[in-house]
């Protein structure tokens, strides 16, 4: 760590959040907050690549991490076998800071897939794995397009909207119930704001009594999910419910109960937002390239790889999963070439990653031809996520259908300068923004 230098300011949240890139020298540790931070990390990913594949880091919340940012640090990282997921390999001071919700929340909603490591990660994965293989996406196809076209029909037939309120907040919740097996009744009863509880506040932060009510919201309607399910569930047709699945595994001792609320917590909160996000990542890159925008509005017809090419170069360029969960080792260990602590969070910057010149010629450019593009949005190794056949099929839906449909799709100033100044949400892992206004001339 000699390119990195201890600053006076690093501990002060308004100094670091006014000019975290200011310094002649990366401070030590960098902050990693701020809106400027958030709004664009990516001169300051580069700066860190620049001086080393790995650094130590702060959160708002005074956690330490160290943090890899290089494409080969973070693709060797994902899966090397001396880091684990559990928190339980996280030493006192990392506890101290990062469990900050409270029980009995923590203990009942904090073990699902993201936490576990073999043998029961490997369990656990294969309850989940069926419902998101990709022959049966391929299957959901038609039905994943109904649904976004339903909610483009409900958008002005022209003019100004938000395309978060009306379109991107809605659509990936509802593929995601159809795919595992939520009936109409509960999915209507879902409160987005629950997924806010991904955004922990401090003991002493006057927003805590809100973050806990979201909490004891979420965790009943949780349990009435699992009751729900425990009462309908049809084995005969295990193919088309996995919360079913999930709870008869339960039952026949397979998943304790706190397991299988976890999971039914990850399924409804990282099953739905990275995706709300990633849809408002990819059309602020749109955007702000109209004429690449151009490009896939009118090429679709005569490429049909387009689509498929598009996507995963708008998932690569700005991901909404930017850093992954913590990892840790079980004893003080050489992570490429710095030393780190036993217990000591370990994560690796996605977005850094794929933003990594030696591994992707011409990194800050979009381009839609870019071949290879092994990209690490979804992660890598055994934590790969899941999700991610389903995701690619509702993302390539989402902005074929938008750019498609909404004729003259422009940001809703005219000229863009609206986009610099969107507010980015402030989750410590994610990338996505609350809000999107736009223009169009007409609604097909």
């Amino acid at each position: 760590m000699t390119d990195t230098v201890h600053d006076p300011t690093a501990g002060d949240p308004a100094e670091a959040s006014r000019c975290p890139f200011g310094y002649d020298r990366l401070p030590d540790p960098v902050p990693l907050y701020g809106p400027e931070y958030k709004s664009d990390p990516y001169p300051l990913y580069q700066r860190m690549r620049e001086a080393g594949p790995v650094h130590r880091v702060k959160f708002p919340s005074g956690i330490a991490a160290w943090l890899v940012t290089g494409y080969k640090a973070a693709h060797e990282t994902l899966n090397d076998p001396r880091l684990g997921k559990n928190h339980s390999l996280g030493n006192e001071g990392w506890r101290k800071l990062a469990s900050i919700m409270p029980e009995p929340q923590h203990s009942q909603l904090q073990v699902h897939l993201l936490h576990q490591d073999p043998p029961k990660h490997t369990t656990m994965r294969k309850l989940v794995l069926d419902a998101f293989a990709p022959r049966r996406v391929e299957a959901l196809r038609p039905r994943i397009q109904e649904l976004a076209d339903a909610l483009v029909d409900e958008l002005p037939d022209g003019g100004h909207t938000d395309l978060v309120a009306g379109f991107a907040a809605h659509y990936p919740f509802r593929v995601l119930a159809e795919t595992i097996g939520l009936p109409p009744e509960l999915a209507a009863r879902f409160d987005r704001d629950w997924g806010k509880v991904v955004q922990p506040v401090g003991p002493q932060d006057p927003g805590r009594p809100a973050y806990e009510g979201r909490l004891r919201g979420l965790q009943t309607y949780i349990a009435d999910v699992v009751a729900h399910k425990r009462a309908t569930y049809d084995p005969a047709r295990p193919d088309v419910d996995l919360l079913g699945r999930l709870v008869a595994a339960c039952d026949a001792g397979e998943l304790s109960p706190e397991e299988l609320d976890s999971m039914v917590f990850q399924l409804l909160v990282a099953g739905q937002e990275p995706v709300t996000n990633q849809i408002t990542t990819m059309l602020i890159t749109l955007l702000r390239n109209p004429v690449q925008l151009a490009r896939l509005r009118d090429g679709l017809a005569d490429d049909p790889g387009l689509l498929t090419r598009a996507v995963e170069e708008l998932l690569r360029y700005d991901a909404a999963f930017e850093l992954t969960t913590w990892r840790f080792f079980a004893e003080d260990s050489d992570l490429h070439g710095t030393a780190v602590p036993a217990g000591d969070s370990v994560i690796v910057s996605l977005c850094a990653a794929n933003r990594d010149g030696e591994q992707f010629p011409d990194a800050d450019v979009l381009d839609f031809d870019r071949s290879p593009n092994a990209h690490l949005a979804f992660g890598h190794g055994i934590h790969y996520c899941p999700g991610a056949a389903l995701a690619r099929a509702e993302l390539q839906i989402a902005i074929g259908t938008l750019v498609t449909r909404l004729s003259g799709l422009r940001p809703a100033d005219g000229d863009g300068r609206e986009l610099d100044a969107l507010t980015w949400v402030p989750a410590v892992l994610a990338r996505g923004v609350n809000q999107l206004p736009v223009a169009y001339d007409k609604r097909a």
